[in-house]
């Protein structure tokens, strides 16, 4: 039984962590953070955890957490977990981190798009990408893993296959992102209070989002040269989840048919990506609460365009059921272990 620490532990990921972790069979969750809500025990915060292990938060005290678990997870803002993954990872721990600190690989670029410098480079350089479906080998080997955004999850699976086989034009593509109002944190904010988000629709970040280069960092890896993308995310009147639609044009002539066939083909033996039937397309309702991303697509004859649609639950695969699903890897834990039947649906 391996010993887990989550910092960071009252925000919706690290609630999330907490729901799945507490069913996991090959680990004790020993220690929750909270700098606001330390001392207080987890089932007076959130009552629908109470069937979790009832234990008190703490703060973020880095040597004596230390003693306390083999594995962390830092559910901590951009910035904050900087210098507490740095901590852990040198001294020897397995550190998964789900802000965005270790995802970029040039911290110049991470410079420019979060006005924050990196104090940490050389542990950045051995952090891991942790998108299983691409880097599953070296997440095997890694003791830093980067856990991926939400919105780059929903674009990077949805057009991985279609980038591998070159079919679609690298210059055209276009990615329209929907969200969930948690893709937000836990936090007050006048813009995604209820008020605010009910019965409303909107565009946000356009042009300016912080995942983009995230989003183009790998997109490009995958094609073998630099990308970039437009790429839009909007705010829908909903608790969780993103329903993301891409558009592409095609590099030759294939049919709506022969492009299933081909994520099927690599998708094949992947645990958590579904890909639909033709005329067949994702639902966010479907994926609530699972680790599970659904793929549909469409080939749009009359513009030569091939059309993705993805589905996640951006709290699950596009955090913490991630993040899990990392963790299995790392410790070499079956994929799929505790991530089975997280379902928020009987």
């Amino acid at each position: 039984m391996k010993k887990v620490a989550i910092c960071g532990g009252s925000g919706y990921t690290g609630i999330e962590l907490i729901r799945i972790l507490s069913r996991h069979p090959k680990v004790e969750l020993t220690a929750i953070t909270s700098e606001k809500s330390a001392g207080k025990k987890l089932s007076g915060i959130f009552p629908h955890l109470r069937s979790c292990k009832d234990i008190a938060y703490e703060p973020l005290n880095r040597k004596k957490l230390l003693g306390e678990a083999d594995i962390f997870f830092l559910a901590l803002p951009h910035g904050a977990s900087q210098e507490a993954v740095n901590f852990f990872f040198r001294n020897g721990k397995k550190v998964i981190d789900l802000s965005a600190d270790y995802r970029l690989r040039d911290p110049k670029t991470y410079e420019t798009w979060y006005g924050l410098s990196h104090d940490f480079v050389p542990s950045l350089r051995k952090a891991v990408y942790g998108l299983p479906e691409i880097y599953r080998k070296k997440i095997a080997k890694a003791a830093l893993v980067a856990n991926p955004g939400c919105y780059p999850t929903s674009a990077i699976l949805g057009l991985l296959p279609a980038l591998k086989a070159k079919a679609v034009e690298t210059a055209s593509i276009v990615i329209d992102s929907k969200s969930g109002a948690s893709g937000a944190g836990r936090k007050a904010d006048v813009a995604v209070s209820f008020c605010e988000v009910n019965e409303g629709f909107k565009a946000y970040g356009i042009g300016t989002h912080r995942h983009t280069p995230e989003i183009e960092q790998e997109l490009s890896s995958l094609a073998g040269r630099e990308i970039t993308v437009n790429f839009t995310p909007h705010l829908l009147p909903v608790d969780r989840g993103i329903l993301t639609t891409i558009y592409a044009r095609m590099t030759k002539k294939i049919g709506t048919k022969e492009m299933l066939n081909l994520y099927r083909r690599r998708y094949s033996g992947e645990p958590f990506v579904r890909i639909h039937d033709e005329e067949v397309f994702p639902n966010l309702k479907n994926v609530r609460g699972t680790n599970v991303c659904e793929i549909g697509l469409k080939v749009n004859t009359r513009t030569n365009t091939l059309i993705i649609v993805s589905a996640i639950d951006n709290l699950v695969k596009g955090a913490s059921g991630q993040a899990v699903q990392n963790m299995n890897i790392m410790m070499g834990f079956p994929e799929e272990e505790g991530l089975e039947k997280i379902s928020l649906y009987p």
